[in-house]
């Protein structure tokens, strides 16, 4: 599978470097390739030394006083055989400047090349802003919906991940976030009422209606991802997505906000309320971001149709996101009504990071 590949090898010298005498041993390597030079030089500051091939491919030789030796290469060619090619440089690269520097490199690094441009993208970030490349070998599932894009890739250690807009949501692996969401095994949902917001991938609804309950309603808008989630991530749904009304539950392809408006006008009253809609925004200027105003209407109407002994559960973010996750609490206290609130983390697979879950329930009234 052909795709760009960027390449890298750094260098941490013990000891201020002589540029000069590093780029002239090791610009023989590149020469040997056939490589074009042009070299740029600033008083102080090291060199650069710039190296194109006739196919396109290129490397840069950056080149540190103070001891910082940097190699990054581009190419664009079959995967296996790019690999090679640069393989071999890059070895040729790091044998010669031990040579030069007989043991006196406190540090080399050499990080997997980044593959872009291909056919699969295997790259994805954390909430917290750090790059994770996934063992991603096949797109299942791609299409864009009225709402947002919904891509189903195949992870070999997480099996079907569904992401939306960019965003990891939920993998096979991960039955951690579905118990996490609904209380982590410590509640008994025999014969109650339970709401769904969101949830489209079905996981929730799926292990919630093995427990008896009396009726569960999800609310999902995107009726495209239940589509791609019944035919590719049974793992996840089983067969709960195949209708939309079964013995105890039914979904409804809505906009969750009206709903929840009626069923607070009707007075209709649940045992429990999931918010599977979206994680807690890492901005965290609420006043101008229109996510965390989202947030608190859907918290309010929550609390609405919420019984007075009922529980609301939803996931936070990162526990890294200690700023958004604080300013997701301080909302809390703003609602219409008085809440308490506990949270857990859990380790879920396929996000690569620990996540924090909420548990919020009204704050009974002092007799």
């Amino acid at each position: 599978m052909a795709a760009a590949r960027h390449s890298t090898l750094d260098f941490l010298l013990g000891a201020t470097a002589d540029c000069n005498a590093v780029l002239k041993a090791l610009q023989p390597i590149f020469q040997e390739q056939g490589m074009t030079e042009t070299v740029h030089n600033w008083e102080d500051h090291g060199y650069l030394a710039t190296y194109i091939k006739k196919n396109g491919s290129f490397a840069n030789l950056r080149i540190h006083p103070h001891g910082v030796v940097l190699v990054d290469l581009q190419s664009y060619s079959d995967y296996t055989k790019g690999r090679e090619e640069v393989d071999q440089l890059l070895n040729k690269v790091e044998e010669k400047m031990k040579d030069l520097f007989h043991g006196n490199i406190k540090r080399v690094k050499r990080l997997p090349a980044i593959l872009r441009g291909g056919v699969i993208d295997r790259y994805w970030p954390t909430a917290d802003g750090r790059l994770v490349e996934y063992d991603i070998d096949e797109v299942v599932y791609d299409e864009d919906s009225p709402f947002q894009n919904i891509k189903i890739l195949h992870s070999k250690q997480f099996g079907n991940i569904l992401i939306l807009s960019g965003d990891v949501n939920l993998a096979e692996s991960d039955l951690a976030y579905t118990q996490a969401i609904m209380g982590s095994g410590k509640e008994d949902y025999t014969g109650k009422e339970v709401l769904i917001l969101g949830g489209g991938d079905g996981g929730i609804l799926y292990e919630i209606v093995k427990l008896k309950p009396k009726m569960v309603t999800m609310v999902e808008i995107d009726q495209m991802v239940i589509d791609g989630c019944k035919k590719y991530m049974r793992k996840t749904c089983g067969d709960v997505l195949d209708n939309l009304n079964g013995e105890c539950y039914q979904v409804l392809i809505e906009d969750c906000i009206p709903v929840l408006k009626r069923y607070a006008k009707e007075g209709r009253m649940f045992d429990y309320v999931i918010n599977d809609l979206t994680a807690v925004p890492i901005s965290t200027s609420p006043e101008e971001d229109s996510t965390w105003e989202f947030l608190r209407l859907i918290l309010d109407l929550s609390m609405k149709v919420l019984k007075q002994d009922g529980k609301y559960f939803t996931q936070g973010n990162c526990i890294n996101l200690t700023d958004a996750l604080t300013l997701y609490e301080e909302q809390l206290s703003r609602l219409y009504c008085p809440v308490e609130f506990s949270k857990e983390t859990v380790c879920v697979p396929s996000y690569m990071e620990l996540w924090v879950f909420y548990t919020i329930w009204k704050k009974q009234a002092d007799i």
